[in-house]
């Protein structure tokens, strides 16, 4: 029977904060959405900066030596 109140405990504890008006992470919820609405400030060196070019998904440098050397193992003999 104790280990069920031990398990219910935190259940029992938030039930009665909600019953007494008391709302528990509703403070951190509202900075962070503070946090996330406010306006970014943007510098002069942000705007003149070049975009950056496409990203290839083609292997290069040590991959593409890597692909280039590696071979099939040789079939299972039967």
């Amino acid at each position: 029977m104790t280990e069920v109140l031990i398990a219910a405990l935190p259940l029992l504890l938030l039930l009665a904060a909600l019953l007494l008006g008391h709302y528990p992470g509703c403070d951190a919820i509202v900075r962070l959405s503070e946090r996330i609405a406010a306006p970014h400030r943007r510098t002069s060196s942000a705007g003149c900066r070049r975009p950056l070019p496409p990203r290839s998904f083609a292997p290069s440098g040590g991959l593409l030596i890597a692909f280039g050397l590696a071979q099939r193992p040789p079939p299972l003999a039967l």
